[in-house]
């Protein structure tokens, strides 16, 4: 079959979602793609090339699922279900990519135009709802930052050591907050998780909050 940047890109994900960042190379590539590496330069010049077109490919999908979940709320939904919608959307998007959440991590850094579609997004949906330019920056971050780690544990590998009945018995005594913390259904304490993270965001409204007054530090605003 002929090669095409397309067939590079498949192949490519398909390598990172085995070996990882470092684990990809162009040879690795070309291999899986039974051709000589010299043969993908015509389409795809380098590794880092790559890594910005799979990053690309991977946000753009997640903009478009996004889109989707936006337009398909009810009329007149408010900023923080908007938000809800990107964030449940993107999650959805890099859970069907192995190793998805490392290489949307990364996309900033090879200046994925998909990723930083999808932060201009969640950024206009914050500035359209009031929030105050000073924050909207740390905001955003605290969003697409908590679905990236969400799905990294998600997508990470199972425990290296066997873990017995026993073991699992000792770990409830220990510690029996953290392990019923980890239980539950991922899809409902996800959509729970941001919508925490809204409301901390709406707080940012309120006096004292989010400008290192004293109030902001104190439940009382009471240092005396």
């Amino acid at each position: 079959m002929k090669l095409s940047t397309d067939r590079i890109i498949d192949a490519g994900m398909a390598v990172f979602a085995e070996a990882g960042y470092h684990g990809l190379s162009m040879r690795q590539v070309a291999k899986r793609l039974d051709a000589h590496a010299g043969s993908m330069y015509y389409h795809v010049p380098n590794k880092s090339a790559l890594l910005q077109l799979m990053a690309d490919r991977l946000a753009q999908q997640a903009y478009d699922a996004g889109t989707a979940a936006l337009t398909a709320l009810p009329e007149g939904a408010g900023w923080p279900e908007q938000v809800e919608a990107q964030a449940v959307s993107l999650r959805r998007s890099l859970l069907r990519h192995p190793g998805g959440a490392v290489m949307f991590a990364d996309s900033p850094k090879v200046l994925s135009t998909g990723a930083l579609s999808l932060m201009e997004r969640l950024l206009r949906t914050l500035k359209d709802a009031g929030i105050q330019d000073e924050h909207l920056g740390i905001a955003g971050d605290a969003v697409l930052s908590h679905i990236t780690g969400y799905v990294l544990q998600e997508q990470g590998e199972p425990p290296a050591i066997e873990v017995g009945p026993e073991d699992v018995v000792e770990l409830h005594r220990r510690f029996p907050l953290t392990v019923a913390a980890a239980g539950g259904d991922q899809d409902e304490k996800f959509v729970r998780s941001v919508r925490l993270l809204c409301a901390g965001i709406r707080a940012l409204d309120e006096p004292g909050v989010g400008d290192g007054s004293p109030a902001a530090r104190s439940p009382s605003g009471d240092h005396g």
